[in-house]
Protein backbone atom coordinates (compact mmCIF):
# COMPACT_ATOMS: atom_id res chain seq x y z
CA UNK A 1 0.00 0.00 0.00
CA UNK A 2 1.23 3.68 -0.92
CA UNK A 3 2.32 5.53 2.40
CA UNK A 4 0.16 8.72 2.58
CA UNK A 5 2.21 11.84 2.12
CA UNK A 6 4.16 12.82 4.36
CA UNK A 7 5.70 9.06 5.78
CA UNK A 8 8.81 8.54 5.45
CA UNK A 9 8.41 5.28 3.26
CA UNK A 10 6.01 3.59 1.23
CA UNK A 11 5.33 2.73 -2.13
CA UNK A 12 2.71 3.65 -4.77
CA UNK A 13 2.20 3.58 -8.65
CA UNK A 14 1.61 6.08 -11.01
CA UNK A 15 -0.02 6.15 -14.32
CA UNK A 16 2.46 6.82 -17.76
CA UNK A 17 0.11 5.84 -20.85
CA UNK A 18 -0.32 2.07 -21.10
CA UNK A 19 2.02 1.29 -18.41
CA UNK A 20 2.35 1.97 -15.01
CA UNK A 21 4.61 3.19 -12.97
CA UNK A 22 6.68 1.90 -9.46
CA UNK A 23 7.64 3.89 -6.67
CA UNK A 24 9.60 3.21 -3.50
CA UNK A 25 10.40 5.97 -0.57
CA UNK A 26 12.07 4.98 2.13
CA UNK A 27 14.62 6.90 4.54
CA UNK A 28 17.69 4.54 3.31
CA UNK A 29 18.04 3.63 -0.31
CA UNK A 30 18.26 -0.48 0.21
CA UNK A 31 14.96 0.25 1.90
CA UNK A 32 13.53 2.63 -1.28
CA UNK A 33 14.31 -0.97 -3.38
CA UNK A 34 12.35 -2.63 -1.07
CA UNK A 35 9.76 0.05 -1.47
CA UNK A 36 9.98 -0.25 -5.14
CA UNK A 37 9.49 -3.69 -5.57
CA UNK A 38 6.62 -3.90 -2.95
CA UNK A 39 5.28 -1.80 -5.76
CA UNK A 40 5.89 -4.01 -8.46
CA UNK A 41 4.24 -7.22 -6.41
CA UNK A 42 1.52 -4.51 -6.13
CA UNK A 43 0.64 -4.01 -10.16
CA UNK A 44 0.14 -7.75 -10.10
CA UNK A 45 -1.61 -8.58 -6.47
CA UNK A 46 -1.98 -6.96 -3.12
CA UNK A 47 1.40 -7.96 -1.67
CA UNK A 48 0.25 -8.38 1.86
CA UNK A 49 -1.70 -11.25 0.16
CA UNK A 50 1.58 -12.67 -0.36
CA UNK A 51 3.05 -15.48 2.35
CA UNK A 52 7.20 -15.73 2.89
CA UNK A 53 6.86 -19.31 2.04
CA UNK A 54 10.56 -19.30 0.29
CA UNK A 55 13.02 -17.34 -0.15
CA UNK A 56 14.77 -16.79 -3.47
CA UNK A 57 18.49 -14.90 -3.84
CA UNK A 58 19.32 -12.27 -6.17
CA UNK A 59 22.37 -10.43 -7.05
CA UNK A 60 22.75 -7.35 -9.54
CA UNK A 61 25.34 -5.28 -10.39
CA UNK A 62 24.90 -1.89 -13.01
CA UNK A 63 27.10 1.04 -13.82
CA UNK A 64 25.00 3.16 -11.80
CA UNK A 65 22.32 3.48 -9.43
CA UNK A 66 19.55 4.25 -11.54
CA UNK A 67 20.68 1.15 -13.91
CA UNK A 68 20.84 -1.10 -10.71
CA UNK A 69 16.84 -0.46 -10.06
CA UNK A 70 16.04 -1.86 -13.51
CA UNK A 71 18.17 -4.44 -12.96
CA UNK A 72 16.62 -5.49 -9.57
CA UNK A 73 12.92 -4.73 -11.01
CA UNK A 74 14.23 -7.01 -14.09
CA UNK A 75 15.36 -9.75 -11.84
CA UNK A 76 12.56 -10.10 -9.70
CA UNK A 77 9.98 -10.59 -13.17
CA UNK A 78 12.16 -12.95 -14.55
CA UNK A 79 12.29 -14.81 -10.66
CA UNK A 80 8.32 -14.29 -10.80
CA UNK A 81 7.96 -15.71 -14.26
CA UNK A 82 10.46 -18.92 -14.56
CA UNK A 83 9.46 -20.08 -10.26
CA UNK A 84 5.24 -18.88 -10.65
CA UNK A 85 5.70 -17.48 -7.74
CA UNK A 86 4.83 -13.77 -6.37
CA UNK A 87 6.75 -11.89 -3.71
CA UNK A 88 6.28 -9.98 -0.79
CA UNK A 89 8.98 -9.40 1.28
CA UNK A 90 12.01 -7.92 0.71
CA UNK A 91 15.43 -7.47 1.75
CA UNK A 92 18.42 -5.37 0.34
CA UNK A 93 21.53 -4.56 0.73
CA UNK A 94 23.39 -1.97 -2.03
CA UNK A 95 27.24 -1.53 -1.58
CA UNK A 96 28.28 0.96 -4.63
CA UNK A 97 26.53 -0.10 -7.17
CA UNK A 98 26.06 -4.03 -6.29
CA UNK A 99 22.80 -4.95 -4.94
CA UNK A 100 22.18 -8.64 -3.15
CA UNK A 101 18.59 -9.77 -2.12
CA UNK A 102 16.24 -11.57 -1.25
CA UNK A 103 12.58 -12.05 -2.14
CA UNK A 104 10.37 -14.43 0.00
CA UNK A 105 7.05 -15.40 -1.41
CA UNK A 106 4.97 -18.40 -2.50
CA UNK A 107 3.69 -19.88 -5.82
CA UNK A 108 0.97 -18.09 -7.24
CA UNK A 109 -2.48 -19.14 -5.92
CA UNK A 110 -4.62 -17.12 -8.78
CA UNK A 111 -7.51 -17.77 -6.63
CA UNK A 112 -6.41 -15.95 -3.78
CA UNK A 113 -3.67 -13.65 -5.12
CA UNK A 114 -6.26 -13.03 -7.61
CA UNK A 115 -2.95 -11.66 -10.23
CA UNK A 116 -4.53 -8.89 -12.33
CA UNK A 117 -1.43 -7.69 -14.92
CA UNK A 118 2.03 -9.59 -16.18
CA UNK A 119 4.57 -7.67 -15.84
CA UNK A 120 6.99 -8.04 -18.55
CA UNK A 121 9.59 -5.89 -17.35
CA UNK A 122 11.08 -2.61 -15.64
CA UNK A 123 11.85 0.20 -18.35
CA UNK A 124 14.18 3.23 -18.19
CA UNK A 125 11.28 5.42 -18.82
CA UNK A 126 11.32 8.05 -15.92
CA UNK A 127 13.92 5.66 -13.97
CA UNK A 128 14.87 7.90 -11.16
CA UNK A 129 17.23 6.96 -7.90
CA UNK A 130 17.70 10.30 -6.11
CA UNK A 131 17.73 11.84 -2.15
CA UNK A 132 15.00 14.07 -1.93
CA UNK A 133 15.63 17.78 0.61
CA UNK A 134 14.15 15.83 2.81
CA UNK A 135 16.52 12.80 3.24
CA UNK A 136 14.53 10.23 1.96
CA UNK A 137 15.35 8.25 -1.06
CA UNK A 138 12.94 7.82 -3.94
CA UNK A 139 13.24 5.04 -6.73
CA UNK A 140 11.38 4.62 -9.37
CA UNK A 141 10.69 3.60 -12.88
CA UNK A 142 7.84 2.84 -15.47
CA UNK A 143 7.11 -1.01 -16.31
CA UNK A 144 5.42 -2.34 -19.22
CA UNK A 145 2.39 -4.32 -18.21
Amino acid sequence: MAAPEGLASGWEHFTHGADIGVRGVAPTLDAAFEQAALALTGVVTDPLSVRPEAAVGVSCDAPSLELLLADWLNALVYEMAVRRMVFGAFDVTIRGVHLTGTAWGEPVDRRRHKPAVEVKGATYTELRVCRQETGSWVAQCVVDV
